[in-house]
């Protein structure tokens, strides 16, 4: 069950662009860290009586050993300053308005098979492939408009993502929209149709990358997984007139079977999640591992559904060395796990070549 707790707030450190990180100390005589989300929270400042949601620290969750401070005792009301008549986080008492990219587009009955013109749509299963994906495509075409369309599978607010942060300062996303109830984007869309949309209509996007939020949500079941998402959003790339290219997940320093090479996750979301064609991007490896993910590829059938090609990526570790931000995934450095980030860094590549965005494939 959800744990609640209240808290007195002992520190606070900004985090930038609406989100802060509270130091808590709680009525039992625990201490703890707790994420503070402005938007919907309000400010808090030392001694300050607050509310925290302990849940996922108890139950021992991948959320980074943050608590999420749920409300400040201090404040009598909070503005969200929103606009617009759309909810996020309908029905919930954390619901607030939105002014949505949808409204914006127009209603086109015939339109919008055609709207994203053949630019290519990067697609993946966990946030930690944006920062090698974008990189790398920023390196192969630094005049590209690249946006970033982050759905709801894995963490919800893009401010909790300092991925998103690094690569908007650096100039590397030109837009980021946040869909379902993801939000915090520079745009807000219903729908990821609706964020397709706005990408190439509103944003002249070149290229587009969607992805999850941080974190993931998983069962154990084959597709009982939000990276199944991968799946879907191929298929909402291709209806609206996009180049789908997917990012395969691989990694090799996992001991559990079904994680080496080609992750068994993305086996599920191209084979039972995707019915539109896309490019799967695999990136130049050494022989035996090259082989082996061939070979998965192969016997998943995924070759009867989807193309392949091989792209040299193994410049995109130096380049993620070379910005200064550190990434991981599953605890593990692009050192560590270089196909990983190489499969993302590839897909990128791939985008940058075969679309022009608004001057054509």
């Amino acid at each position: 069950m959800s744990t609640f707790h209240r808290a007195t707030v002992t520190e606070v450190k900004d985090r930038g662009k609406g989100i802060c990180e509270a130091a808590l100390e709680f009525e039992d005589g625990g201490t703890g860290r707790g994420l503070v989300l402005e938007q919907l929270v309000g400010e808090v400042s030392p001694g300050d009586l607050v509310v925290a949601n302990t849940t996922a620290v108890d139950l021992g969750l991948g959320s980074g050993g943050y608590h999420f401070v749920l409300w400040n005792l201090a404040n009598r009301s909070v503005d969200t300053h929103g606009s617009g008549h759309i909810m996020k986080l309908r029905y919930t008492p954390l619901q607030f308005n939105v002014d949505a990219a949808e409204e914006s587009l127009g209603i086109e009955a015939d339109g919008f098979s055609k709207v994203l013109e053949g630019i290519p749509v990067v697609t993946g299963s966990l946030h930690s492939q944006l920062l090698a994906a974008t990189l790398a495509y920023c390196d192969a075409r630094p005049d590209g408009r690249l946006v970033y369309v982050m759905t709801d599978g894995g963490a919800l607010p893009a401010a909790f993502s300092d991925t998103i942060r690094f690569l908007r300062q650096r100039g590397s996303l030109a837009s980021v929209i946040t869909c379902g109830h993801a939000f915090g984007g520079d745009r807000e869309a219903v729908t990821l149709h609706g964020a397709l949309a706005a990408a190439g209509k509103l944003d002249s996007a070149d290229a587009v990358i969607v992805l999850m939020g941080p974190g993931i949500v998983g069962t154990g079941s084959t597709v009982g997984f939000t990276g199944m998402e991968q799946g879907l959003a191929i298929n909402a790339a291709a209806s609206l007139g996009g180049l789908p290219v997917a990012i395969p997940r691989i990694i090799f320093g996992d001991a559990r079977d079904r994680y080496s090479g080609l992750s068994h996750h993305t086996i599920a979301a191209l084979k039972y999640g995707a019915f539109a064609r896309s490019v799967i991007a695999v990136p130049l490896m050494e022989a035996e591992r090259a082989a082996l993910v061939r070979a998965q590829i192969a016997e998943s059938g995924l070759l009867e559904r989807h193309d392949l090609e091989v792209v040299d990526a193994s410049g995109v570790i130096g380049l993620i060395d070379g910005c200064g931000f550190k990434t991981s995934v599953m605890g593990r450095s692009p050192l560590q796990e270089p196909e990983f980030f190489m499969a993302a860094g590839a897909a990128g590549i791939l985008a940058a070549g075969i679309g022009g965005g608004r001057d054509g494939v």
